[in-house]
């Protein structure tokens, strides 16, 4: 009915749930880098890093090259798990400039086929910002497979399928938490929930109209969303919601169909002023937009600044490779 992916950057979570593919960002592998067990990984990526760019480069050179090396080293030990792909995410400090995003997957791609591991493994996510949206296309036509998160609105999802992308996470969690907030509303149910009815239109819109690109929702807070989507080609899932999934039994509909679509028959024609227009209009969607690459990029700069410090204590005991 739906591929279920694992939203984590937690191996053992990922090892116990058994899903088809998983999905990290900065928040995620910030997180994991916290536990003690996964420490070697973060050694590992510094260490790496280190030799990559020989004795005379600076820490903070190490350290700016290990924050690209440690999503690749976790992406690699996840797919060692899964017999799928996994997402692996461009800084979003980089969101509103199309040329470093690209030269910044081209490089993330390439250290995975430097381990071995094709692009049929690999999806690249990028924030989907107008910039974003064009570096992906210029990716997929390179073969490099994309994963536009951060999607809160129909008009980015449109303007990601006209981009050929592979795949949009839109994010349906923080959808809800945005029209709880606003309207004071403390709940919704499923079907009423305006992340649910958001998603169920790009679907329905997207297998109406012939479009590739998958939908995979993402960003939930009750296993209600998730069970409203069953369907859906792709969930991104947290431990703790597989986890309230894994003790649910009972009968699950099938609410999206690819075969047999709701038809959503609107014509959209979006260029860069038209959609910054749209997304203008659109307050929710402009505000989480901007609150998630904020977001993303303080949990970039935090996982630096625990590299920096790290990066000292190894080097330390190493003083020709201490600079």
């Amino acid at each position: 009915m739906t591929v279920v992916v694992a939203d984590t950057g937690d191996l053992e979570a990922i090892r116990k749930f058994k899903p088809r593919d998983a999905t990290t960002n900065p928040s995620l592998i910030l997180a994991a880098a916290q536990i003690p067990a996964y420490q070697n990984l973060i050694d590992e990526a510094l260490l790496s890093s280190r030799r990559e760019l020989g004795p005379n480069a600076s820490i903070q050179e190490v350290v700016a090259e290990a924050l690209d090396e440690i999503c690749v080293v976790f992406g690699k030990e996840i797919l060692k798990i899964i017999p799928g792909r996994v997402s692996t995410e461009v800084d979003a400090r980089l969101s509103f400039d199309t040329e470093a995003t690209i030269q910044k997957a081209r490089k993330l791609i390439a250290k995975y086929n430097s381990a071995g591991i094709n692009n049929e493994r690999v999806l690249i996510k990028i924030a989907s910002t107008w910039e974003g949206i064009k570096a992906a296309e210029t990716l997929e036509k390179e073969g490099i497979h994309c994963n536009l998160t951060l999607l809160f609105n129909f008009y980015q999802a449109v303007a990601c399928a006209e981009s050929g992308v592979t795949l949009i996470s839109p994010f349906v969690g923080r959808i809800l938490d945005w029209y709880k907030s606003a309207t004071g509303k403390d709940s919704y149910s499923g079907v009423e929930d305006p992340g649910v009815i958001s998603v169920t239109k790009i679907f329905n819109y997207f297998k109406s109209n012939g479009y590739k690109t998958e939908v995979m929702g993402a960003s939930f807070r009750n296993i209600d969303e998730i069970t409203e989507l069953a369907g859906c080609d792709l969930l991104t899932i947290s431990p703790k919601l597989l986890q309230q999934l894994n003790d649910t039994s009972k009968y699950l509909p099938k609410k999206l169909d690819k075969q047999n679509p709701t038809v959503v028959d609107e014509n959209i024609d979006l260029d860069k002023d038209s959609f910054e227009l749209m997304m203008a209009g659109d307050r929710m969607a402009s505000e989480k937009l901007a609150e998630g690459i904020k977001g993303f990029s303080d949990a970039i700069n935090q996982l630096e600044n625990q590299l920096m410090q790290r990066n000292k204590i190894i080097e330390g005991g190493i003083p020709a490779l201490t600079k």
